[in-house]
């Protein structure tokens, strides 16, 4: 079993598409930990708002398995690029880091406390 960190964000029906893909990554892994929800504006400077949570668990799945099951679970929610309904990044798999200069973002700073 691996040990994988997800960032999860929305900026439309932020509430109900975060507990939706919550839900639905928790039954995909095993000693599955969720953050508490987080508050932050749009890191582009545009004025949207995203509500981010993170998750620990475990999986049996490779690297490349998990993101492509990450991105088949953002398409069941009809994300566009105006609505983002869900985006779901690896950020860490093992000791591998993903989404090298997400790490730095204050918001993933404070969601690692959990």
């Amino acid at each position: 079993m691996s040990d994988v960190l997800i960032a999860l964000g929305s900026n439309y029906h932020q509430n109900a598409h975060i507990h939706w893909a919550s839900q639905r990554l928790g039954t995909l892994f095993v000693d599955v930990v969720m953050s508490p929800v987080l508050w932050t504006q749009d890191v582009h400077g545009r004025n949207l708002w995203y509500m981010n949570r993170l998750l620990r668990a475990k999986t049996t799945l490779s690297p490349t398995q998990l993101t492509t099951l990450l991105k088949q679970i953002e398409q069941e929610s009809y994300r566009t690029k105006e609505h983002v309904t869900i985006d779901l990044d690896l950020m860490k798999y093992d000791q591998e880091r993903y989404h090298l200069s997400d790490w730095d973002r204050p918001y993933i700073q404070k969601l690692l406390d959990f």
